[in-house]
């Protein structure tokens, strides 16, 4: 018999949470830090009408995994002549 490559995409479901030890630190900064003391500072600053923002939290916590990973956003190829 002929064999044919299938067109189908296939398909695999991971855990993401079962990939990170429970002994990570960002894992431990999430069960120690409440972020929704955020929410409230920030209030003043979004208006009650137009379309929603990114989630200020998740922003904090993107910047905060950046400062503590040590990533600028910068390409790193670009320091390299």
């Amino acid at each position: 018999m002929m064999g044919r490559q299938s067109r189908q995409m296939a398909m695999i479901f991971v855990d993401i949470e079962s990939l990170i030890p429970e002994t990570h630190l960002l894992r431990k900064i999430e069960r120690m830090v409440s972020f929704n003391f955020i929410y409230d500072l920030l209030a003043p600053y979004y208006p009650a009408t137009g379309r929603p923002s990114v989630d200020p939290v998740s922003m904090f916590k993107m910047l905060l995994i950046g400062y503590l990973y040590a990533q600028t956003g910068k390409r790193p190829d670009l320091y390299f002549h």
